[in-house]
């Protein structure tokens, strides 16, 4: 894959980041952790995800950095991010506007595509996030779309802002993804889909997750994500199993 670098920046690899803090994020994983340890997990996504994107800017021309809200948690962030992530402040009242703008705040910086990525997919294989800057950068417009389980979507990439992509959707429900190829069928923009993966956001998902991380059957292909391992693995050799991955017991391989 060959971008043009000499106009272009190459893609914008961002996750789409809340600001780290307990009661404010991974909400609904509490129970079965606690307020903080789902803040402490959320900092092990960023990481992982964060690290992830950085091995792919080695071989690609790509960047990763970071969209986050809320505006003025800077700080929070600090530490937490490879050498050459950026910030970027999203901007808009719904989901919708915040990726359109995001997505129209990078390209007028010059990159020739963006992939914007949720920050709840820590084992996410770097061999989808390249097939997204490949397909993105082919000749002609498209819309790249990973599928998550739960009707969602865990990436969009975009190579120009078309703001009627996000109108009309019913942002956190299953129609999520249906609706955004249903927009883009009538935009005329075609549809590259990447392999569907998972996000992370409940108590079954977080049991999914375990059993990628410790079960080595289930590991093929995934990110290893060593930040969330690591911490997942303090609870687990502290507690057991039992509190936040009950369905593991009979199966961990560690």
């Amino acid at each position: 894959m060959t971008y043009d670098t000499t106009s272009k920046r190459g893609c914008a690899l961002g996750i789409m980041a809340k600001a780290p803090f307990a009661g404010e994020v991974k909400t609904r994983l509490a129970p079965p952790l606690t307020e903080q340890e789902a803040a402490e997990l959320s900092v092990c996504f960023l990481r992982d995800m964060a690290a992830n994107i950085a091995r792919v800017n080695t071989t690609e021309a790509a960047s990763g950095l970071v969209v986050y809200t809320p505006i003025g948690s800077e700080s929070a962030f600090e530490g937490l991010l490879p050498s050459g992530f950026n910030l970027l402040a999203q901007r808009g009242l719904s989901l919708g506007e915040r990726l359109y703008n995001a997505t129209d705040d990078l390209l007028k910086q010059g990159y020739s595509g963006v992939c914007l990525i949720n920050s709840d997919s820590p084992t996410l294989p770097g061999s989808i996030l390249i097939r997204a800057m490949e397909l993105l950068a082919s000749d002609g417009d498209r819309v790249v779309l990973g599928a998550a389980d739960d009707g969602g979507y865990y990436l969009i990439g975009l190579k120009n802002a078309h703001r009627n992509l996000f109108n009309g959707i019913e942002w956190s429900t299953s129609n999520v993804l249906t609706r955004t190829r249903q927009r883009a069928a009538e935009i005329k923009l075609p549809i590259e889909m990447l392999p569907p993966w998972y996000d992370v956001d409940d108590a079954d998902t977080l049991n999914r997750l375990c059993e990628d991380l410790f079960c080595s059957e289930a590991f093929e292909g995934s990110y290893s994500a060593p930040y969330t391992s690591a911490f997942l693995d303090s609870i687990i050799a502290t507690e057991g199993p039992q509190r936040i991955c009950p369905k593991l017991s009979s199966r961990m391989s560690i």
